[in-house]
């Protein structure tokens, strides 16, 4: 075996590690200067640069120096017809010596912008990166220590390292580009995200604006049903996704009469009627809509049915019932007792907690009442710092002293076995 071919599988080895180790560690630059160490190496080489020639640019890009001085950074004009040339050569390289080989009538005007620095430099050799069909950097290269000239059988081997180099370096740029990209696509998907959540706010403050008495209801609707769903362990996109059903749960009351929604009395049982379609409505608003969580419709159309039948608009039961329009229920059902109304006013926190005991199972379902009441308890206890229950509820509303207690007690009540599967206390 020649000896350039032992060189050549050698240095290929090499870069291949710094390969997997530019993958593992991501020190492009490293990987570029210890590439060319191994070039030089190889054949024994007292200098020479590594340039990057970004296809938007004709200023050349320093990558790695070696025996130049660290203080030197080459930079080339390279134009369009440089390129061209470069990428058609015969030789695979070009030198810079015109006195032993003539350049190519193309890269004659490449050589007289740069021929005095390149021999003020020693570079000998200059190796076009050719990846793909494109130039995109150039190696400058010194003469031996040997003061030996290049011969054919060296240029083989300068010209393969340098096309696995090129290929480092285009993978590297290319992985950078696609991170790029990904950056931007989720700047742009989170920008999407928060364009669509402002758009919920706003039809939440819409469907409020219209119910005089209820000013805030979906918005807090919206938090109660996050703060469960979150409690229940469910992932981030579903959390949200809930929030947005309880934003949007009575848009359906946009097409309900205004004078019904406000009436400053308890409806009759015509107006009731019409009050009760608002559920179906919903419905029909939100399904042309491609939402980016799913069910949202459906949680909108359901959050009147009952685990017992006796709901509405479908009277479904237990199973029928997604999850997540119970969630919605309950974060509804306890906002409307928990606020003052033209016909009542709030109930206390210990008539709400009975009212709780009495329905769960028949209108309210257990593990959402249980992650309900968890919830709740760690920000009595101050297990958590954030204080949303107590926000919304008005700092004069909740008793820590009073009010836990009895939120344990009713967890206590509800199935042990049911709790201690869903995570409860």
């Amino acid at each position: 075996m020649e000896p350039n071919t032992h060189k050549l599988i050698h240095s290929f080895g090499a870069l291949a590690d710094l390969g997997q180790e530019i993958a593992d560690t991501g020190d492009f630059i490293e990987m570029v200067r210890t590439s060319l160490h191994l070039l030089l190496g190889t054949l024994g080489i007292r200098r020479g640069a590594i340039l990057e020639c970004p296809s938007h640019l004709e200023v050349t890009n320093c990558l790695a120096v070696w025996g130049l001085g660290e203080d030197y950074q080459p930079r080339f004009m390279v134009e369009g017809s440089d390129r061209e040339a470069l990428r058609n050569l015969t030789s695979g390289a070009l030198t810079t010596d015109s006195r032993t080989e003539p350049p190519q009538a193309e890269l004659a005007s490449f050589l007289s912008r740069h021929g005095e620095e390149l021999r003020r430099q020693q570079i000998e050799l200059i190796v076009p990166v050719i990846v793909r069909g494109n130039v995109t950097g150039l190696v400058l290269l010194g003469g031996k220590a040997s003061a030996e000239p290049f011969t054919p059988e060296d240029i083989e081997v300068i010209s393969a390292m340098v096309r696995h180099i090129g290929v480092g370096i285009y993978t590297h740029r290319l992985l950078a580009e696609v991170k790029q990209r990904a950056e931007e696509n989720e700047r742009l998907y989170q920008d999407l995200r928060a364009i669509y959540r402002d758009t919920v706010r706003a039809f939440a403050a819409a469907i409020d604006v219209k119910d005089t008495y209820t000013q805030g209801h979906s918005e807090r609707v919206g938090k109660y049903s996050e703060i469960i769903a979150r409690e229940m362990g469910w992932g981030e996109n579903e959390v949200e996704g809930i929030a947005i059903a309880g934003y949007l749960h009575d848009i359906g009351k946009l097409a309900v009469e205004r004078k019904i929604i406000n009436a400053p009395y308890k409806i009759d049982a015509k107006e009731s009627s019409e009050l009760n379609r608002h559920p179906g409505a919903g419905f029909d608003i939100l399904s042309p809509i491609h939402h980016p969580y799913a069910d949202i419709p459906l949680m909108a159309k359901y959050h009147h049915e009952r685990l017992d039948g006796r709901g509405y608009p479908d009277g479904l039961t237990d199973t029928q019932i997604p999850m997540g329009a119970k969630i919605v229920s309950l974060a509804d059902s306890f906002d409307a007792m928990t606020t003052d109304r033209p016909y009542k006013t709030r109930r206390s926190f210990d008539e709400v907690i009975h009212d709780l005991r009495r329905n769960t199972g028949k209108q309210f379902d257990v593990l959402v009442v249980a992650a309900f009441c968890r919830a709740l308890l760690k920000e009595l206890n101050g297990e958590t710092k954030e204080r949303r229950f107590l926000k919304m509820l008005g700092k004069n509303y909740l008793d820590a002293e009073k009010d836990a207690p009895l939120l344990r007690e009713l967890l206590n009540e509800l199935d042990p076995p049911t709790q201690a599967a869903a995570g409860g206390a």
